[in-house]
């Protein structure tokens, strides 16, 4: 496996060929059967000591995490940035300094600013996962759900997917446009001009400024959350209006494939990007599928990775 996948950190999709993206898949689909067993928990990971450094919530990505590598047997402890140091004005390359000292194995890092983690992997001896740094990458979340995608669909090459809704704010979107271009699926966004990046056609993407042009006969519709968190000014006119026209419902979905799979990264705003009813549409919403997937992922991320650390590899 460590030949599969030679790498040090998981610090973005940008960058990984089709072969590392899918020995990745391989090994969390087996983590997702023994997920599944009554026998969960096994001692890959025992001795390892894993930190999940979060400077932004999240419960469901750090839970996850938490729950990744405890199944694995490893030691996990949750920083809580606002109560330690960093909250007191310790920079960054002190902390790093200061978890060097701890000998830690693994780090899991979120950060609202981008090139955080990057900055932080430089700084330590172990191996670091990007948890999601501003608005540049989660590379985990494009991995499980692209394992979501696969076990429903059995492949990824040839999809058409829909990325919708608020693109210019989402770390998600930016791992997923590189997941699936690099694994030959087509990708279109669908967002209003606000909620774009410029220069958007430049990502090896198709935009469109229309829900119902834009999911024409896809076989994938991802939503995307609205990060109000991160809007500085106005970049909607209401919700009521960004629903009416770029919130996903029955009606909109017509214009996909009648066997489309609905997905979101979550949390979801009802009502917001996604109808409530078809969110829990158990034909057509693959949701709670992701949340299941992603400890899997996460599994082997952290497997891998620990692998890597043991046999030197940079």
């Amino acid at each position: 496996m460590t030949q599969l996948f030679p790498h040090r950190h998981l610090l973005g999709i940008e960058g990984l060929g089709p072969q590392e993206i899918t020995a990745l898949l391989d090994l969390s689909d087996g983590f997702v059967e023994k997920n599944r067993s009554a026998d969960r928990k096994s001692n890959n990971l025992r001795g390892k000591t894993i930190i999940n450094l979060f400077f932004e919530n999240s419960t469901r990505t750090r839970t996850s995490f938490e729950l990744a590598g405890k199944r694995l047997g490893a030691d996990v402890i949750n920083m809580q940035v606002s109560a330690s140091s960093v909250a007191k004005g310790e920079t960054l390359i002190d902390t790093a300094m200061t978890l060097n000292a701890m000998h830690i194995d693994v780090l899991v890092v979120r950060h609202p600013d981008s090139g955080a983690v990057k900055l932080l992997s430089e700084k330590v001896n172990c191996a670091v996962i990007n948890a999601g740094d501003g608005a540049h990458e989660h590379p985990t979340q494009a991995l499980l759900d692209a394992l979501t995608i696969r076990r429903r669909k059995g492949h990824l090459d040839g999809l058409t997917v829909a990325i919708c809704g608020d693109v210019l704010h989402s770390r998600v979107a930016r791992s997923n446009i590189h997941l699936l271009n690099s694994m030959g699926a087509r990708v279109r966004l669908v967002a209003p001009r606000t909620l774009l990046p410029a220069q958007a056609d430049r990502l090896g993407v198709e935009v469109f400024h229309n829900m119902v042009k834009g999911l024409e006969d896809v076989d994938i519709v991802m939503m995307l959350r609205v990060q109000n968190e991160r809007m500085k000014g106005n970049f909607i006119p209401s919700i009521r209006e960004y629903f009416h026209f770029f919130g996903l419902d029955y009606e909109k979905l017509k214009a996909a494939k009648p066997d489309a799979l609905i997905m979101h990264p979550g949390p979801m705003n009802r009502g917001v990007e996604l109808d409530s009813d078809l969110a829990d549409d158990v034909e057509r919403s693959v949701i709670r599928e992701q949340v299941e997937m992603g400890v899997a992922v996460r599994m082997a991320c952290l497997d891998v990775l620990t692998q890597n650390l043991a046999g030197g590899n940079a």
